[in-house]
This record gives C-alpha cells, structure tokens and sequence, in this order.
C-alpha cells in the first residue's frame, strides 16, 4: 500500500490546475509535472521549470545545464539521478511555455501555491537545499533574499548550512560566472563539500 508521500506525489502527477483553474492564462499545451522525491533523500535541488527537453523526456536536467549542475556538485550522473538521496523539486513542476523571443516563461504560480508546503512536509528529511535561481530565493528564503539573484548568491554564506543559492547552469550565465570570480573559486568548493557529507 502506497505510503502519503507516494499519494501526494501522484496527485502531483495528475495535477491540471494550471489547465482547468489557472491564475490567468491556461497552460497552453498538455501538462507533464516533473519532479523526483524519496522519503530518504537528505539534499534538494529547488529549481525553476523543466524546459522544453525535460517535457519530453519526463527527467530533469537532461541538458547542458544539467551537466554544469552536476559539475557544479561534484556528482555522477548516477549519484544525481539517485532518487534515495537528491530530491528534485522545480518551483514549478510543468514546462511553463516560451515567451515571443523563444525563452521559458516563468514558473507557473499555481504549483507552488497548490503543492509546495504539502510536499515539503512529507520530506522532513531534507537538509541541504540547492536554490537554483530567482524564483526558489524567493520562496525559501523570503524575506532574507537579496535585492537581485547575483547579491543573494554573493552573500551564500548567510543562508547555510541548510541552503545555498545559485545562479542558473545555463550557457546563458557564462558572463555572470566569468565575472563573478569568488562563485567558482570559493563557492563551489564549500557546496561540492556539502553535497559529499550527504551522500
């Protein structure tokens, strides 16, 4: 018999209230929720959306990006996508769509307001959460987030041991790594360390 966590996360698998109960405008295509959870998994990458590859495939960070994030935390591709020990837990769970430039939308807001405190309940167990990006500063750090994503990762220090945010992997972000020296040459190796200890 199916324990509450399996119950949740497939109600979050059936999930189309971003098709039928939108905040503004429907999801404009089929939903695919995407997230990986275990009652055992003790490190939680708190991302933005899957993107258009990650729709089709069902599996996170199957891309460049994926790649860099791996890198970024010294694990195998079969230590990432080891379920028992990392979580993997978008802000929000469906491919948001593409803006008229060809870019992801943002995040829907309906999955976090609908799914994220239910879910984070049933994983007490988690004690490292990666925060990749704008949207997941915003919601697990709140009020102690910075003006902009580049002081929030400057002052990383300040949210630990239990978080650490990070900018985006993305290709795109390769003039904000370059000019921000201090992300690789002392960040980096403080998460890589961090990730280690709980795997």
């Amino acid at each position: 018999m199916p324990g509450a966590l399996d119950r949740l996360t497939d109600e979050i698998r059936a999930c189309r209230v971003c098709v039928e109960n939108p905040r503004k405008v429907p999801l404009p295509h089929e939903p695919r929720p995407v997230l990986r959870v275990s009652a055992t998994a003790r490190i939680c990458i708190a991302g933005q959306a899957p993107g258009t590859r990650v729709h089709a495939s069902g599996v996170p960070f199957t891309d460049p990006s994926g790649d860099r994030l791996r890198d970024w935390m010294g694990v195998s591709e079969e230590e990432f996508y080891d379920t028992s020990r990392i979580a993997i837990v978008p802000m929000g769970f469906c491919f948001p769509g593409q803006d008229a430039k060809g870019g992801d939308l943002p995040p829907r807001p309906e999955c976090a307001e609908q799914w994220r405190a239910r879910l984070f309940d049933h994983l007490p167990q988690i004690d490292l959460f990666l925060l990749v990006g704008q949207y997941a500063q915003s919601w697990h750090l709140g009020s102690a987030k910075r003006k902009s994503l580049t002081e929030t990762v400057m002052n990383w220090r300040e949210y630990g041991p239990g978080a650490i945010p990070l900018p985006h992997p993305s290709w795109r972000n390769n003039a904000w790594i370059r000019k921000n020296p201090w992300f690789e040459s002392e960040l980096l190796p403080v998460l890589k360390s961090e990730v280690r200890a709980r795997l």
